[in-house]
């Protein structure tokens, strides 16, 4: 049995979606428990509605509810405690869930996730983990949005936790790890970015290969397992690549009405064309992953349908079922233990 706790009141339309997207995914996965947590005049009709998910659930009024605009400072003082936000994640915390997922604001969540839970040892800051999809299948890709500008330190840390990621969600026992950079050349780049590679390379972890520096087309290429960066570059290419997903699909759409002959070939070609949309939908990959932390917590785009809020459940299901957080754990003790005197006193 895997417990998760959802905030029902996050994200663009709050229990509207979160309660059918949760009803999703217990039916793919029906030995998920949910402990709930929201505003009962909005939530309890919902509930009611999907029987089988109201069996399931335990459920925890709560009146305050994060608006998605809202500060992360004032949303500490106002919802610490209470607010469905802090509570879901509390729920780890004192161990009744095994993960949180919430589609409220990314900020306040990180923020409180933060607090509450706290930093593993080692860790100064918390990362957001994405899954990316590639011509390979999919890659891991951090940080993408937690840690604007990061040290040499941080992002040695940020693969260690990612390649841990990807021995929980692909199965591989050493995942290849990247350092996303303007060139693959050794003399380019930040330096930053060139500290962090020669840290990664002087490990020599076995649970990871380090492959040295990726630009930004090898996010698309699946040239790497898990291409590792700071926040504000991440973030960055997240948005792009999906903007661009969305102009490539009208783009399509435009093509495929443009004249009578386009609109009968489209009807012969309409197979492929779906198994592109399937490929290309941003629904498949939703559900941010929170490294760093003592417990799970995941972050499920704000403006998601009921289908893409199931896909964060089952991202949260799966790094249960696959020991995240203790693989993390594992991996970054066994990396501090293997650091090179020459890293510096800022390692220690």
């Amino acid at each position: 049995m895997v417990r998760i706790s959802l905030d029902l009141m996050g994200g663009d339309f709050g229990p509207e979606v979160v309660i059918p997207g949760a009803a999703r995914a217990l039916e793919r996965h029906p030995e998920i428990s949910f402990l709930v947590f929201g505003q009962p005049e909005r939530c309890e009709p919902l509930l009611a509605k999907y029987p089988k998910l109201k069996d399931k659930c335990v459920f925890h009024p709560c009146d305050v509810a994060i608006s998605m605009d809202e500060k992360p400072s004032q949303a500490l003082r106002r919802g610490r405690h209470v607010s469905s936000m802090w509570r879901a994640i509390e729920a780890v915390k004192e161990g009744h869930a095994d993960v949180a997922v919430s589609a409220g604001n990314t900020g306040a969540l990180m923020a409180m996730a933060k607090f509450c839970l706290r930093t593993m040892d080692n860790i100064e800051r918390p990362a957001i983990a994405g899954i990316w999809p590639t011509l390979k299948g999919e890659s891991i890709v951090l940080d993408i949005g937690a840690t604007i500008g990061a040290d040499a330190k941080q992002l040695t840390d940020f693969a260690v936790m990612g390649g841990a990621m990807a021995r929980a969600l692909f199965d591989v026992a050493r995942p290849t790890i990247g350092l996303l950079n303007v060139g693959v050349e050794e003399v380019k780049g930040q330096e930053e970015v060139r500290e962090a590679g020669r840290r990664l390379r002087e490990a020599d972890l076995d649970t990871m290969t380090y492959s040295g520096f990726v630009e930004g087309d090898d996010l698309g290429k699946g040239t790497v397992d898990v291409v590792v960066t700071e926040g504000f570059t991440g973030n960055i290419a997240l948005k792009a690549a999906e903007g661009t997903a969305r102009q490539i699909a009208t783009y399509l759409r435009a093509a495929m009405s443009r004249s009578l002959l386009s609109r009968i070939g489209y009807i012969f070609a309409r197979g492929a064309f779906n198994a592109l949309r399937e490929k290309m939908d941003p629904r498949k990959v939703n559900g941010g992953v929170f490294l760093g932390l003592n417990g799970i917590v995941i972050k499920s785009h704000g403006g998601t349908d009921a289908e893409g809020f199931a896909a964060a459940v089952e991202v949260g299901y799966d790094m249960v079922r696959n020991g995240l957080t203790e693989k993390i754990k594992n991996d970054l003790k066994h990396y501090h233990a293997r650091l090179p005197s020459s890293a510096g006193p800022e390692a220690a």
